[in-house]
């Protein structure tokens, strides 16, 4: 099976690489020459261009930045003439509205579509252990796990197309919730005289431990704001009142790397604007 990558950033180069390594011929594209020319030093080789891997390929990745880019991809990628089996799927994060709307021209052609957005973000990617959350018919699901299994630990279909990028923004909520919920947490024990990073190692222990605070040395906190923004549109469409979520994505986009690094290891750290002074328990509770 050949299988093309459009995108070699660090999430598709080393999500193309893992699956050179089980096996499959694979192709990458990026208008990125120097990213393209990294991802391409070993069994991934490089395309002349977008239309000549879309034409060679059976299954085609799709691991862009956003919506437009997605569908400027997806819509060039119809133009060509394309094998009778093949499937695109789409491993960025966009809108479900995105999804639907490219599933729909690539059904017209007769082409397969899955949307198959990925959790756990670049260590994930460089450790082969992604979960790809699918939206599309099972046949088309079917017809190309094997390529997501070579660098995900799960492949979960969802239902139809726009689904995989639907549970992706519930992951989402989740992942920022708990990025709000930890930074105020360990700022109460920095606060009242217990260090941040003992707190949060204790913590890992106990019942309150979460993925999140697990992998928070390394969270990033990229993408904040789209997939926030992505969770309220899907919720006012529905008409549903999503009240702690609407302080979730007023208060995540107020933490950083920055802040939580300042927190866990440094003397000082704010939140909101406010310094976190750490003075002893005793002190605290013996003022009225």
């Amino acid at each position: 099976m050949q299988v093309g990558f459009v995108g070699t950033g660090a999430m598709g180069a080393e999500m193309a690489r893992h699956v050179a390594s089980a096996g499959f011929a694979v192709s990458a594209f990026d208008t990125d020459a120097e990213a393209l020319r990294v991802a391409t030093q070993d069994d991934v080789t490089a395309a002349d261009s977008l239309a000549a891997l879309a034409t060679a390929s059976d299954v085609i990745v799709v691991v862009v930045a956003n919506d437009a880019q997605s569908r400027a991809v997806v819509t060039e990628i119809l133009s060509c003439e394309l094998r009778d089996s093949a499937v695109i799927a789409v491993a960025a994060t966009n809108h479900p509205r995105t999804m639907i709307e490219l599933g729909a021209a690539c059904d017209a052609k007769g082409i397969g579509f899955v949307d198959a957005p990925v959790c756990y973000g670049l260590q994930g990617a460089r450790d082969g252990d992604l979960v790809s959350l699918c939206g599309g018919t099972a046949e088309a699901v079917d017809r190309i796990r094997s390529v997501l299994m070579a660098y995900s630990r799960a492949v979960e279909h969802l239902g139809p197309v726009g689904t995989g990028q639907l549970g992706k923004a519930c992951n989402n909520m989740m992942h920022w919730a708990a990025c709000v919920a930890n930074y105020e947490t360990l700022a109460l024990a920095k606060s009242c005289g217990i260090d941040a990073q003992t707190m949060r190692e204790t913590l890992l222990k106990c019942p309150a431990r979460n993925t999140t605070l697990e992998r928070w040395d390394t969270t990033r906190f990229t993408w904040h704001q789209k997939d926030m923004d992505v969770v309220l549109d899907l919720s006012q469409q529905a008409g549903l009142a999503l009240p702690l979520f609407g302080a979730v994505d007023q208060l995540v986009k107020r933490l950083g790397p920055d802040q939580v690094r300042a927190l866990l290891h440094e003397p000082q750290a704010q939140y909101l604007g406010q310094p976190i002074v750490a003075r002893s328990l005793a002190e605290i509770t013996a003022e009225e």
